[in-house]
């Protein structure tokens, strides 16, 4: 049960701020096509630091959980017992995150340079995300099982995320690069909440296998090579799946809210527009007005003369 809200808690974070990205990203491309910029956060409205105050906190919570909570993370002589090393594992991948949500309001406060905030806000998030594959990578947990599986293919996922991190460093501008790494961010919290719904949720294990308390946690095991190669095969088509849903969901978005919003451009250029062509309307009268009240003027005074 544990495993379970630890992985959905932590994927739902990464899907929000996922989409979060996505949307912010689409609505500056489609304001700003020709000049697009953006930041690797986006402030917020009210609070500019909302997100990294958000990262942080989460961080925070989960890292305390992972090390503090129902179990003792050292023996009594000091040592750390190996069921317990996947504890300091992910807390490494925690406190990396918070590293870079803390510092990177730290660099927006004191560094005026947009080009170099970007710069050292990626370079944070792509330690963060390195760490995090390295250590998904070399996993304490038994990486031969379903479980195992999962997190496999959940590198890969942190791949194109460390990736893209790294590639804004030099491309800043490109759009298509930003909403790919948005996009690796929201699949990464998909992904995790899947790990934690599939992997302990009993009706949701894969037929043949099981599971099977080990050292105070339960593991996914499965009855002989047949029955776990048919596990991996479905957990391949199932990511499969959910690549393909989650591929239409924010092409979908992107199409849609792009379309919104270069609609309130136009409606905003045509209002601006018509509003110019309604003053140098008013322009023209006064100045013809005006002209028509020199040439009664004009005329008077000849009349006048004349008169005389």
């Amino acid at each position: 049960m544990a495993k379970l809200v630890g992985h959905v808690g932590t994927g739902l974070g990464f899907f929000l701020i996922g989409i979060w990205h996505l949307f912010n990203h689409v609505r500056l491309h489609a304001l700003h096509p020709n000049g697009y910029t953006s930041l690797l956060w986006f402030p917020s409205p009210k609070i500019r630091h909302l997100e990294l105050f958000l990262i942080m906190c989460g961080t925070l919570i989960f890292l305390f959980r992972e090390l503090f909570s129902n179990h003792h993370l050292l023996n009594s002589n000091g040592t750390i017992p190996s069921n317990h090393l996947h504890y300091l594992e992910h807390s490494c991948i925690s406190l990396s995150l918070f590293i870079y949500a803390f510092f990177s309001m730290l660099i927006d406060k004191i560094t005026p340079s947009l080009q170099a905030q970007n710069g050292l806000t990626n370079f944070l998030a792509s330690i963060a995300f390195g760490q995090e594959l390295l250590l998904f990578h070399f996993h304490s947990t038994d990486h031969m099982g379903v479980e195992g599986h999962y997190h496999w293919l959940l590198q890969i996922v942190i791949f194109v995320s460390l990736f893209t991190t790294l590639l804004g460093i030099p491309f800043p501008n490109n759009f298509l690069n930003n909403f790919v790494l948005s996009y690796s961010i929201m699949f990464q919290g998909i992904w995790l909440m899947v790990i934690g719904v599939m992997l302990w949720t009993p009706k949701y294990i894969p037929k043949g296998c099981f599971i099977n308390l080990e050292e105070g946690f339960q593991v996914v095991r499965c009855h002989g090579h047949e029955a776990l190669n048919r596990a991996k095969s479905l957990v391949n088509i199932e990511f499969s799946w959910y690549i393909i849903g989650t591929t239409s969901l924010v092409v979908s978005l992107y199409l849609v809210g792009f379309k919104l919003f270069t609609k309130n451009v136009e409606y905003q250029s045509l209002k601006n527009n018509f509003e110019d062509q309604e003053e140098n309307l008013v322009d023209v009268e006064a100045q013809k007005r005006s002209e028509l009240r020199n040439k009664f003027v004009e005329m008077g005074k000849v009349f006048a003369t004349s008169t005389i």
